[in-house]
């Protein structure tokens, strides 16, 4: 079995690498085992200034990065460079707040002596990550992760193994000699062999649902620690009073950014019946902005997407909705000159029903999807009558929009005027059917801790016992 590299553009097959044995993967996991003994008990500031040199390499080779990913999964050349700064940006943060976050917390309680609550390292973790945002999605994983002491082992998407491949060299170049980050070309079916190794104590996972489903069985199974950030279908909300221009530039980039492959993206937009004709103009004009392209073009909005399965997946979910009475309301166009590539023309629907399968799953590519809502109420029942809750956006005049309102969307992360962007310093993950846990922000190096409380009586007068 292999790990194949193919151009999303053209089809054209880049590069491929065999999958690792079973002896291959054991032996990293000893590997990373044995050296979790010394980087565990590394100085906070050693382990800080080694993510520091992991983002100084991520900027140094930004422009070689961005192509990596232009070719290997088709995101539009300014977009992928974005995704690589991003990922710097998080190796900092970590790095940056390393010695607060792992600082001791003193706890007030009742009885002598003084009690604190420290973070330490577990052991070896698994990281199991998507091909959609290949270095963002490292990022927030490892570099908590690292700051803290523990050791990874990652297995990428069998799609984007070149990128996979220089994380490796980037992590190397800044390890010194040291083994802290391990890739594996691990094939699917032995991801339960290494759960199994009484080495591994975690396991993190960003993909879809059903692979969630089965790697949170297997966690349960061997009892290890386990997050996962699944697929969304999250909606944004246009209320009346908002400032429709704006609010449509921020929808259709949400919608269509990445070519919709995007957890967090905007897949339906709630508008209300007194803004909706006006708004789905400005939405359609904003919309025929997105022209696709060769995404190694500087100039490209929206490139292929990044497999032929997601092509067949999403048509398939087009065409039965609109033979199930859908209206595609706009159509845009795929470049001349790629037949052998994925694209996808931009789509926009609207009278999208309960009854039809693109109602309730995540539309994984760049289809738009517009409700009418006509009070809050209804609004609420639409946005939150799905098995998803990743993210939310809420948009309406700024004294208008109550905080009840807010609480009531069943979302792990809302915004109000604006939409979900990953900030290094913010906390990234949902409820309900997408997902487990939290990333980033200062929460994120906690997911793979041991909260060890320390009751220490050292102080205490011992002639008192008597």
């Amino acid at each position: 079995m292999y790990y194949r590299s193919m151009d999303p553009a053209t089809g054209e097959l880049l590069a491929e690498f065999p999958s690792d044995s079973t002896e291959a993967t054991g032996k990293k996991i000893d590997e990373l085992a044995e050296s979790f003994r010394s980087w565990s008990q590394t100085e906070v500031s050693v382990r800080a200034a080694f993510i520091r040199r992991v983002a100084g390499l991520y900027r140094d080779r930004r422009e070689e990065l961005a192509l990596l990913t232009a070719s290997e999964i088709g995101k539009p050349l300014a977009q992928a460079r974005g995704e690589v700064l991003l990922s710097a940006d998080i190796y900092d943060y970590y790095a940056d707040n390393a010695e607060a976050f792992l600082a001791p917390v003193p706890l007030e309680h009742r009885g002598g002596g003084s009690a604190y609550l420290t973070r330490e390292a577990i052991g070896t973790l698994l990281g199991i990550m998507p091909w959609n945002f290949p270095y963002y999605q490292v990022a927030r994983f490892a570099a908590p992760n690292l700051v803290l002491g523990n050791t990874v082992l990652l297995k990428h998407a069998r799609n984007c193994p070149r990128q996979a491949r220089v994380i490796q060299e980037i992590f190397d170049e800044a390890a010194a000699g040291m083994t802290v980050y391990l890739n594996s070309f691990v094939e699917s079916k032995g991801v339960e062999g290494v759960l199994a190794r009484p080495e591994i104590q975690g396991v993190s996972l960003t993909g879809s649902e059903g692979a969630g489903r089965a790697v949170a069985t297997l966690a349960g199974t061997y009892l290890k620690k386990c997050l996962l950030e699944l697929g969304g279908s999250d909606p944004l909300i246009v209320l009346p009073g908002s400032d429709l221009p704006t609010v449509a530039a921020f929808a259709a980039q949400g919608r269509y950014r990445n070519a919709g492959q995007s957890c967090v993206s905007s897949k339906r937009t709630l508008v209300h019946t007194d803004v909706w004709d006006d708004f789905t103009e400005l939405f359609l004009a904003e919309a025929k902005t997105f022209i696709p392209a060769d995404p190694k073009l500087e100039e490209t909005p929206i490139g292929p997407l990044a497999t032929p399965d997601g092509v067949r997946e999403l048509r398939k979910l087009v065409d039965e909705a609109l033979s199930a009475g859908a209206t595609l309301v706009y159509e845009g166009t795929t470049p001349d000159g790629f037949d052998g590539g994925n694209f996808f023309a931009p789509l926009v629907l609207t009278d999208v029903t309960p009854r039809m399968r693109a109602y309730h799953e995540e539309l994984f590519g760049p289809v738009a999807v517009l409700y009418k809502f006509s009070s809050e109420e209804e609004a609420l029942e639409i946005a939150n009558g799905t098995r998803f809750g990743l993210g939310a956006a809420v948009f309406g005049d700024p004294g208008e929009i109550s905080d009840s309102f807010v609480r009531r969307i069943e979302a792990g992360m809302v915004g109000v005027n604006t939409t979900i962007r990953t900030a290094p310093e913010l906390p990234f993950g949902g409820v309900k059917a997408s997902g487990i846990g939290r990333e980033l922000g200062p929460v994120g190096i906690d997911e793979f801790a041991n909260l060890k409380l320390v009751h220490d009586m050292r102080s205490r007068d011992c002639s008192s016992d008597t």
